[in-house]
């Protein structure tokens, strides 16, 4: 990018995404927010600013299922618990859930290992369409290092979750799919051949990819997820004496480093 394009935008935005004419209309997508998007919920609207267009009422539905199959409100779960230590300090509402939210997006767990869960959907249909065998794709996932995100489950070997959303999945038309079906097929062969269970990571990314979702907008449309879970979870802790969200005694505090360690003599520039 040279200086001029810089010069272009310096007191100009052009875009077609949308614009408040405040006293008059708001605009979202060519499409005025109140007048003919005023009746659609929240999760369709969200849907809609996400993809430029509407999803409709059956994949609104579907996708608004992923929010309810993961709104657990268990403060051990760990955006949940970041969420609740933060009210237990006295945080608002806004910062903690945000503080929750921002460690969702971790690399074993949340946002990072949905969307690589639809982008290994994406790979494998592109790896069979040229004539391989998704077998053969799996195993030459596993033999680059790559996770295979969506398959094993920590701490337990099923996922409740799954017979939840294929019951939506079913309601709204969805159940038949190719990447719904591939989903199955990894899991087939991977528990078949390793032991590996599913989780719901990747019956969620098979249907995005049915539905036809970019990485890019599958992750929008995620970020929010948890943050169902996170509210009571918040106010359980506000609720409480603060400081109270499971407090740690120092002689608890399990420490293996060096017994002694060198502290300097305290004279030493910090500059």
């Amino acid at each position: 990018m040279t200086h001029k394009r810089l010069l272009e935008t310096e007191t100009r935005w052009l875009t077609r995404v949308g614009k408040a004419f405040l006293s008059d209309r708001v605009v979202l997508h060519g499409e005025d927010l109140h007048r003919d998007l005023g009746d659609r919920d929240w999760i369709r609207l969200y849907l809609h600013a996400i993809l430029g267009r509407d999803p409709g009422a059956d994949i609104a539905g579907l996708l608004g299922s992923y929010w309810v199959s993961t709104a657990y409100p268990d403060p051990s779960i760990w955006p949940n618990h970041v969420a609740a230590l933060a009210g237990s300090a006295r945080s608002t509402a806004s910062l903690s859930l945000m503080a929750g939210l921002s460690v969702s997006e971790a690399s074993i767990y949340g946002r990072r290992p949905e969307v690589r869960a639809l982008d290994f959907f994406y790979r494998a249909g592109q790896f069979c369409d040229s004539g391989g065998l998704l077998e053969d794709f799996v195993e030459r996932e596993k033999a680059s290092g790559r996770n295979l995100y969506g398959y094993g489950r920590p701490l337990a070997k099923t996922d409740e979750r799954i017979p939840f959303m294929m019951e939506k999945a079913r309601e709204y038309g969805f159940s038949d799919g190719r990447y719904l079906r591939m989903s199955f097929d990894v899991h087939a062969y991977l528990n078949d051949r390793y032991g590996f269970s599913m989780n719901v990571a990747a019956l969620h990314a098979g249907l995005a990819a049915d539905i036809g979702l970019t990485c890019q907008q599958y992750q929008l449309f995620l970020t929010p997820c948890f943050v169902t879970g996170m509210v009571p979870c918040y106010q359980d802790a506000v609720s409480r004496p603060e400081g109270s969200f499971f407090p740690v005694r120092c002689e608890n505090v399990v420490y293996e480093g060096p017994a002694k360690r060198d502290w300097g003599n305290g004279d030493e520039s910090l500059g």
